[in-house]
C-alpha cells in the first residue's frame, strides 16, 4: 500500500492516521443504520446505485440482443430522470447530516429523523422504475414521492442553515440552493411524466443536473478538496478565496438553461441508440459560438484550477488522488463542451461531439468524486484508516476504465454500442463492488470502538 504521507513529509496529521483498534462485536445488522445520518443515507445511496447500474446495464444488454422490452415511458426519458435523481439525493442525506452540523456549529442530526424521506425516496424509486415499464401513472406516482422525500430532506437541512449562527455559512446555503432546484426540478418531472411529455423530463433533468446536483458538488469541492489536501500534504497551501466559489458555481449553473434549451429545441429529432438520446438542431450559431467560447476558457481555468489544488502532488496518497481526478474531470468536460459546441457553429449543428461532454461530466466529475468522497465519508467513520487500498484503487480505475470507453463511445460513432455496452459493464462492476464493500461496513460497527 502506498504511504499515506510522503517519506520526507513527517508523521501525518491526526486525522489521517490509523485509528486505534479495540476489540468489537463486528456483526452487521441493519439496525445501525440507524446509528448516524452517513450509515442510512450512504447504504441506501449504495442500494440505488448498485440497482440503477444493473437495469440500465440489463436494458441495454436486452436491446443488443434484440429482445423486446416493454416501456410506458421512453428509455432515453426513464434513463435520464434516474442516473440524475435516483441515488445522488441519499448520498448527498448521508453528507449533509454528518457533515452540514459540524459547518454550521451544531449539534449531530439523529438518523431517525431522517428515515421518512429516505424511505419515501426509496419506495418512490422502486415504484417509478415499475412504472417505466408499466404504467406512465404509476412512474409520474413514484416520481412525486421521490421529489416529496427529496424535499423533506432539503427542508430539513435548511432549517440548520437558518438556526445556525456561524458566521461562514456561503457553503450551505448554495449547497440548499442546490438540493431546493434539484427537488424542485423532480416535482416538474414527475407532472411532465404524467402528461406525457417527454422532453420536459429531460428538460427538468438536464435543469437539474447543472443548477442543482452540480451546484451542490462545486459548493462542496470548493470547500473540501482545499481543506482535505492541506491536512495530508502541508506543503500544499489550501487556496479557496471566495471569487473563486462564485466563479465554479456560475459556470456550472450557467450551464442549466442552456442543456434544458437544447432539449427543448430537439423535442422533434430524439432516437434511442446505445441507449442515449442523439439530438441535433439548438441553439442559433451566434449562441453556439459563445457557449463554445466561455466552454473552452472555463475548460482552461479548471484544469489549471486542478493544477492548482495539487493534482499532481495528491497522487501519492490515493484516496486524496481519487478526489483530485474526479474533479479534473469536470476540466475535461468544459474544454469538451467547447469544442463540440464551435464545432456546431461552424457547421450549422450537423457536426458535434455527441454525448462526450454530458458524460464526462456526469460519469466523470459528478461519479468520480461521489465515489471519492463516499470512500473517504465511509472510513473515516467507521473507524478504519482514511486510505484507498488496493480493493478500493481497483474499484475508482474500473469506474475510470467506464468513463473514458462511454466517452469514446460517442466520439466514435461506428463503435458506439460496443463501446457503451463496454462501459457500462466496467460501471456496474466498480460501483457494484463499491456497495458490496462498504454497504458491509456501514451495517457494521465502527472498528475502533467509539459509537457513531
Amino acid at each position: 500500500m502506498i504511504p499515506l504521507q510522503p517519506a520526507t513529509a513527517g508523521p501525518p496529521p491526526p486525522q489521517w492516521r490509523a485509528p486505534t483498534r479495540r476489540h468489537v462485536d463486528g456483526a452487521a445488522r441493519l439496525a445501525r443504520l440507524l446509528d448516524a445520518p452517513h450509515r442510512l443515507g450512504m447504504f441506501a445511496g449504495a442500494v440505488m446505485l448498485a440497482a440503477a447500474a444493473l437495469w440500465w446495464g440489463a436494458m441495454l444488454a436486452l436491446r443488443a440482443a434484440g429482445v423486446a422490452v416493454p416501456w410506458a415511458v421512453s428509455p432515453t426519458t426513464a434513463h435520464a430522470v434516474l442516473m440524475v435523481f435516483g441515488f445522488v439525493p441519499f448520498f448527498f442525506a448521508g453528507f449533509l447530516f454528518t457533515a452540514g452540523p459540524r459547518w454550521l456549529g451544531l449539534p449531530p442530526v439523529a438518523a431517525r429523523s431522517l428515515v421518512l424521506p429516505i424511505a419515501a425516496m426509496a419506495l418512490g424509486w422502486l415504484s417509478a422504475v415499475v412504472g417505466f415499464h408499466v404504467s406512465a401513472p404509476l412512474a409520474a406516482l413514484g416520481l412525486a414521492l421521490g421529489a416529496g422525500g427529496f424535499a423533506l430532506l432539503t427542508g430539513r437541512f435548511g432549517l440548520l442553515v437558518l438556526q445556525s449562527r456561524a458566521t461562514d455559512k456561503d457553503h450551505p446555503k448554495l449547497v440548499f440552493a442546490g438540493c431546493a432546484v434539484a427537488a424542485i426540478s423532480l416535482w416538474a418531472a414527475a407532472v411532465a411524466v404524467a402528461l406525457e411529455q417527454d422532453a420536459l423530463v429531460r428538460a427538468a433533468a438536464h435543469f437539474a443536473l447543472w443548477a442543482g446536483i452540480g451546484v451542490v458538488f462545486a459548493s462542496v469541492a470548493h470547500r473540501m478538496i482545499p481543506f482535505f489536501t492541506a491536512s495530508a500534504l502541508p506543503t500544499v497551501q489550501a487556496w479557496r478565496p471566495r471569487v473563486l466559489l462564485g466563479l465554479l458555481v456560475g459556470l456550472i449553473a450557467v450551464q442549466a438553461p442552456l442543456a434544458a434549451g437544447d432539449v427543448l429545441f430537439a423535442a422533434g429529432d430524439v432516437q434511442f441508440a446505445a441507449g442515449d438520446a442523439v439530438t441535433t438542431g439548438g441553439w442559433p450559431a451566434a449562441m453556439q459560438a459563445l457557449r463554445a467560447v466561455i466552454e473552452l476558457a472555463g475548460g482552461a481555468l479548471l484544469l489549471w484550477l486542478a493544477l492548482r489544488w495539487g493534482l499532481v502532488q495528491s497522487l501519492a496518497i490515493r484516496l486524496l488522488a481519487m478526489l483530485h481526478m474526479g474533479f479534473f474531470w469536470l476540466g475535461v468536460a468544459f474544454v469538451l463542451g467547447g469544442v463540440s459546441h464551435a464545432l456546431m457553429a461552424a457547421s450549422g449543428g450537423t457536426l458535434s461531439l455527441g454525448l462526450a461532454p454530458l458524460h464526462a461530466f456526469t460519469m466523470g466529475y459528478l461519479g468520480s468524486t461521489l465515489i471519492a468522497m463516499a470512500t473517504r465519508v465511509v472510513c473515516g467513520h467507521s473507524g478504519r484508516t482514511l486510505a484507498a487500498d488496493n480493493w478500493a484503487w481497483a474499484m475508482f480505475w474500473a469506474l475510470q476504465v467506464g468513463i473514458v470507453a462511454r466517452v469514446l463511445s460517442a466520439l466514435i460513432p461506428a463503435a458506439a454500442t460496443p463501446l457503451t455496452l463496454l462501459a457500462v459493464q466496467f460501471w456496474i462492476a466498480a460501483v457494484g463492488a463499491w456497495a458490496l464493500r462498504y454497504g458491509r461496513w456501514l451495517l457494521k460497527p465502527r472498528a475502533d470502538g467509539q459509537p457513531g
